[in-house]
């Protein structure tokens, strides 16, 4: 464990979120049991867990961009890139707020993180979340935020005595819960979102401190301990007075008996508390769109459904709904601007309600993760399942495993295609074996790799035949990529300026260019000395068509009984991936 800082630096950022994806690691399922507000489906716990992973990969990505030992990031990036992480890998409703959060918090703290700072993250964040909730409900977790950030605010300007304020807080709002809304008085549990929020701070308190926060009695059930029990629950927490504990929460956390409930919140009247009514679908998607089209699209969700969490700004939205039409809701999105990774889910299905019968799984799938639209269609064709890794927004565990979910089969290879994704794609893969499927990973390190493993795949053959033909075609094919320099650096090839072209082969620089053509030319050289029957290129969104022929020319005229095939990939980080096989 570091030293505990002084204020919350990039190291303490970093601390934070590596603290807190373990806590909600530990308590996931715990807090999935106690789930069933706005709609039971037991996934807070998981879609917090899987909101902070993306949080914190995108802070460990900005680590790994610093020169080890030598420099750290600045503050502003670390807080940046955690609230931008939390944005395009939030999760149900839970994770949405939970990322308008982080992106409240990181608004204040980009300019410093001592205790006066902290305490009006934590005020900012509050308010970002209820404004990001089309219809605010007390007993959830705005609440707990909202005490979170009430108690910092009383408390002594030093950073140890405003987490620790902050946490305190938001354990006494969480108690209360089950007397604010009644659809958890019935079910005699506290907020899931909440409990989450609160190992959240617990977190930033043993990131400041150094010393996880005590935790003390734990019910052992999710039904509240009825009034005759209370004695016992009394002695074993060591509190004078009346009390009656309330699952999820930790020890002290008790809602008082013998004085009057806070009035139980029935809740909107768009959003029915026991499931059964409610909106078939949840429909969730990142939406690039000016910031001036997300009011007319909010109040245009709002017409169609409930929950309805839209977070973001600058140009990138989170967009979270329930609603009955799953269409219309990405109508809505594709009017205000450019929607993706769209996620519909829907209930019934979802919580094992569907009174049809499940499809008989197939025997066996391929999930591959792809850096375009055009490869996502050229793989969806060959009978993949496909996840698109955007620039900048590598894909985590839990979408690569419910990509593995929706494929459907027995036995699923899996192709993660960046060498930057095996510890995510093999999280993934471990997951997916605990529910009962056999998964395969295939290390390839990029999508002209998957594309070779792809087309020698037979699903006839057997299991491990398959996987060991797909990872041999995979290990055959070299692979190369042309990129953009954005600042002047060192590399394997000398000296590089912003602006440069840059031919990696096998993920090292080894030209530096000047243009496109001449460089891909160049790498091709390099790449077929080695020998090769077969050339793959992969055009990025703005790469003319005249490259292709161009360099198809070139091979055929510089490279007997070579074959060159071409792809479009859309958008794409890079303007041109090369596979040599």
């Amino acid at each position: 464990m570091p030293q505990p800082p002084d204020d919350l630096d990039a190291v303490a950022v970093r601390t934070w979120c590596s603290l807190a994806l373990e806590a909600l690691g530990r308590e996931r399922a715990e807090i999935d049991a106690i789930n069933v507000y706005p709609i039971a489906d037991g996934d807070t716990g998981t879609n917090l867990y899987l909101t902070f992973e993306s949080a914190a990969a995108a802070v460990e990505a900005v680590f790994a961009a610093h020169e080890t030992g030598t420099t750290v990031p600045a503050t502003a990036d670390a807080v940046r890139a955690m609230a931008h992480g939390a944005l395009i890998g939030a999760r149900g409703n839970s994770g949405t707020i939970l990322a308008q959060l982080l992106r409240g918090m990181a608004g204040v703290l980009a300019d410093g993180g001592g205790p006066a700072r902290l305490s009006l993250a934590l005020g900012r964040a509050a308010d970002a979340a209820r404004q990001a909730v089309a219809h605010p409900v007390e007993g959830t977790v705005l609440t707990v935020a909202s005490a979170a950030a009430d108690a910092a605010r009383s408390a002594e300007p030093e950073l140890r005595a405003v987490v620790h304020a902050a946490y305190e807080g938001a354990r006494e709002a969480l108690a209360k819960t089950p007397g604010q809304l009644a659809v958890l008085g019935r079910a005699g549990v506290v907020d899931a979102g909440g409990r989450g929020l609160v190992t959240v701070l617990g977190a930033l308190v043993e990131t400041v401190t150094g010393q996880a926060p005590v935790r003390g009695l734990r019910t052992g059930s999710q039904k509240a301990p009825r009034p005759e029990d209370e004695g016992a629950v009394r002695a074993m927490a060591g509190l004078p007075g009346g009390g009656t504990a309330v699952p999820g929460v930790s020890g002290g956390e008790l809602a008082p008996t013998g004085a009057p409930a806070d009035p139980a919140v029935e809740g909107p009247l768009d959003c029915p508390e026991d499931g059964g009514a409610g909106p078939a679908f949840e429909v969730i998607y990142l939406l690039e769109a000016e910031d001036d089209r997300v009011a007319r699209l909010r109040t245009r969700l709002d017409a169609l459904g409930d929950s309805l969490v839209v977070v973001g700004g600058d140009g990138l939205w989170h967009v979270h709904v329930h609603v009955d039409d799953a269409g219309a809701a990405v109508e809505a999105g594709v009017e205000a601007g450019r929607p993706y990774r769209i996620r519909i889910t829907h209930f019934a299905t979802e919580s094992g309600h569907d009174a049809r019968p499940p499809a008989e799984p197939a025997q066996r799938a391929v999930v591959v993760v792809v850096p375009g639209d055009g490869l996502s269609g050229l793989c969806t064709e060959a009978g993949a399942t496909t996840v698109i890794a955007r620039p900048g927004e590598p894909p985590a565990s839990g979408e690569l495993v419910d990509a593995i979910r929706r494929a459907h089969a027995r036995e699923v290879v899996l192709l993660p295609n960046d060498a930057a994704l095996r510890h995510t794609a093999a999280a993934a893969a471990e997951q997916a074996r605990t529910e009962g499927v056999r998964v395969a990973l295939v290390p390839t390190r990029a999508a002209v790799q998957g594309l070779a493993a792809l087309a020698v795949h037979e699903p006839d053959r057997g299991f491990d035949e398959d996987v060991v033909a797909m990872t041999s075609a995979a290990g055959a094919t070299r692979y190369a990529e042309l990129a953009v320099a954005e600042h002047q650096s060192w590399t394997m090839a000398g000296v590089c300026q912003a602006g440069d072209i840059l031919g990696l082969i096998d993920g090292d620089v080894a030209v530096i260019g000047a243009d496109v053509p001449a460089t891909a030319r160049i790498v091709l050289d390099r790449m077929l000395a080695a020998g090769g029957e077969l050339v793959t290129l992969v055009l990025g969104e703005d790469v003319p068509d005249a490259l292709a022929a161009t360099l198809e020319e070139y091979v055929r005229e510089g490279h007997l009984a070579v074959d060159t095939v071409v792809y479009r990939g859309g958008h794409q980080r890079a303007p041109l991936l090369i596979g040599v096989e």
